[in-house]
């Protein structure tokens, strides 16, 4: 992924010609199937399905056919598998930390702590909403517009839902120092086209039931709660989302890079009273921002003005309940999952409690557990090896940019400086966060998150005026992912991102270079998409290539927009390839890049047949296990509104159509289900 801030055995061996593979040809070739192991889940494909018709089937269809979504999720994939493997090593160490009677202020007490805070549902039940009490207060306090705009910088700082957002983050255009920036925000449902797609029946059915959760919720601070009252909350975010930009908008880093000095701010309008504002967000010394959607902000400076107090009261109670409703009594925790879990996303049952204790943790002192994590679970030899593949797969890279031949010589030296000057961190960081302002307070669970909100935020206030932390990571070590960061042009992998069946020490280079191969040239290729391109090597937002390359770029990953728009996974909607446009860059070219560096891994020999697969075939079926999944209906909905990523069928069968080395690996033949013509294939990098 790349890093948006506003911002997880059988063996049964297949018969060669059930498969339409190519037929080893020699015996020392097939002698070698003893000789390593491949890696492959035999019992995950689906035999009775042709490769060449739908790959994505053929290696997960046994998989997916044996597979249920357990209640307590909205959908099931690899990662949610490799992520339960990393959980219960991440409870042993919190129950470790929870059981230890610690010293106060050391970081095992605050986990412990934490977790147990958690736990003690005796002692959340009893407080009630007292911990927000104050919070409650100020908002029925409220008496005119000047104490609005300091009500929402107290939802802010406190992480909580707000018309509008901020973050301090390296300045897109000067990369050496750090911005403030404000966005669009404050909505329940995923994105304004829940409010505002009148085509979509699934948005419709959402919307509808939206005022009687309100009111719901609401009725936990108001008995007199009326549905009248929940009706105007629910029309005034349909305000806000009528002004809000659209998801392909906000890809878009130069559209939303709007610099404002702080003179200029009044300049959007009189009522979003902007010097209280940053007075209440603790900055007062900062003279220049970045504004995200302008026309949005304006708009937003109006609906203060043409809104009742009443009615933004009642938008800020109810947000505020609902953002720390799990950490709240039983009632008030199942209503928000009843809505938010059930209706919205699919799911059946609320996640165990202890699993989501492990999470609260996680979020309030993940590297600190993250530091357990990595000695117990990703072994030196592990980094050694990573850092191979990691290499290989630049060399790759750094050739495919001498050979394209649509680039310039100009376009094509900026862009092997760029990436001259990658970095790349794998595992863990090499400077761990300290917690030592962080105090966790024991029987206080809903203090604690407050505290550790207030700690996150302060984090982000020191950052102003001091030079930029390159040793930041913005994913834990237990974090089931990978990401490019634009600003710092580096490419990140955490160490549960590196187990197994990702990433397999024992197992053939096949199966590795796809499975975990296809995710380093996934986030390399984010370094040149259609947004990480707009950045140079030193992280700023700059355009380094010549409009005539730009344009040839550009009309290449049309061509990609308009396939994806094709592919529908549920009968009424399309993939949105503009919005998924970088994601599926970073798919094409990853496995285009990890194959080509598989290759050249085997130094002109043969690769081995191992179960019935040639080396080519294995890596494809490498990288399609590593994308196998299912989704509720209701999850898959959002998922196509909000997502930048394709749905993993497309995420794999979109990538092979377009891959003339997986059209001869299989054997693909014109009328087969994986066939495109050479002359419609999309080829970037």
């Amino acid at each position: 992924m790349i890093l948006k801030r506003n911002l997880l055995a059988g063996a049964v061996l297949l018969a060669l010609g059930a498969c339409g593979t190519q037929t080893p040809t020699t015996g020392a070739s097939a002698a070698a199937t003893e000789a390593k192991v491949s890696g492959v889940d035999m019992t995950a494909l689906d035999t009775q399905v042709r490769p060449q018709d739908d790959f994505y089937q053929f290696a997960n269809g046994g998989w997916l056919d044996n597979t249920e979504i357990p209640k307590i999720y909205s959908g099931y994939t690899i990662y949610h598998q490799v992520y339960e493997d990393a959980e219960k090593s991440l409870l042993e160490i919190i129950k470790h930390a929870a059981a230890s009677q610690a010293k106060p202020g050391t970081e095992a007490q605050k986990v412990g702590d934490t977790y147990a805070g958690w736990m003690d549902t005796a002692n959340i039940e009893a407080k009630g909403l007292t911990p927000l009490e104050d919070e409650l207060q100020a908002i029925a306090a409220l008496k005119g517009q000047d104490g609005l705009v300091e009500l929402f910088a107290q939802m802010i700082r406190d992480q909580q839902e707000a018309p509008l957002g901020m973050y301090v983050s390296p300045d897109l255009k000067d990369s050496s120092q750090y911005a403030v920036y404000f966005y669009q925000s404050g909505l329940t449902l995923p994105n304004r086209d829940y409010y505002l797609d009148k085509d979509n029946q699934n948005f419709a059915n959402i919307r509808e039931q939206l005022p009687a959760f309100i009111q719901k919720m609401l009725s936990f601070t108001d008995a007199g709660m009326t549905l009248e009252r929940a009706n105007a909350v629910y029309r005034l975010e349909h305000k806000i989302a009528e002004h809000q930009w659209s998801q392909v908008e906000n890809r878009d880093d130069e559209k939303t890079y709007n610099p404002y000095k702080r003179s200029e701010l009044p300049q959007l309008g009189k009522h979003l009273q902007w010097q209280p504002l940053m007075a209440a967000l603790g900055l007062d010394e900062v003279n220049r921002v970045i504004i995200g959607q302008p026309s949005y902000f304006s708009a937003l400076d109006t609906l203060i003005a043409e809104t009742p107090l009443t009615v933004w009261q009642d938008y800020l109670s109810f947000h505020l309940v609902l953002g720390y409703a799990g950490d709240l009594p039983a009632a008030i925790d199942s209503t928000a999952f009843e809505f938010m879990g059930q209706k919205l996303q699919g799911q059946s049952e609320q996640t165990p409690r202890w699993k989501r204790g492990v999470g609260k943790v996680n979020g309030a002192l993940g590297e600190a557990v993250g530091k357990l994590y990595v000695e117990q679970r990703f072994p030196a030899k592990a980094k050694e090896k990573m850092t191979e593949l990691v290499n290989n797969v630049l060399a790759v890279f750094d050739d495919s940019i001498d050979k394209l031949d649509w680039m310039s010589e100009a376009t094509r030296k900026a862009a092997k400086l760029k990436r001259s000057q990658f970095t790349t961190k794998i595992g863990y960081p090499d400077v761990w966060r300290d917690y030592s302002a962080l105090t966790i307070v024991p029987g206080d669970h809903l203090g604690n998150m407050q505290r550790v909100h207030a700690f996150d935020y302060q984090r982000q206030l020191d950052k102003l005026g001091n030079p930029i932390d390159k040793n930041e990571w913005f994913m834990t070590p237990q974090t089931v992912n990978a990401y490019y960061d634009p600003t710092k042009n580096e490419i990140v992998f955490p160490a549960a991102r590196l187990q197994q069946p990702f990433f397999q020490l024992d197992a053939d280079d096949a199966i590795n270079y796809g499975a975990i191969g296809g995710v380093i040239g996934h986030e390399i290729s984010h370094g040149f998409d259609d947004s990480g391109s707009k950045y140079d090597g030193r992280g700023n937002l700059h355009d380094w290539w010549t409009k005539a390359d730009r344009a040839a770029f550009e009309a290449r990953t049309q061509r990609l927009v308009e396939q994806y728009n094709q592919f529908s996974p549920i009968e009424g909607m399309t993939v949105n390839g503009e919005l998924t446009l970088g994601e599926n860059i970073g798919d094409l070219s990853g496995v285009t890049m990890a194959y080509r560096a598989y290759i050249r891994s085997l130094k002109g020999k043969k690769a081995p047949v191992i179960n019935g697969f040639t080396g080519p075939q294995r890596f494809f079926i490498g990288y399609a296990m590593s994308r196998k999944g299912k989704y509720k209906r209701e999850t898959t909905v959002s998922r196509l509104a909000s997502d930048p990523h394709s749905p993993l069928q497309y995420r794999v069968n979109g990538v092979y159509r377009n891959l003339t080395e997986f059209q001869q690996a299989f054997d693909v033949k014109p009328g087969d289900g994986m066939y495109l013509a050479p002359e419609d294939r999309v080829q970037l990098w």
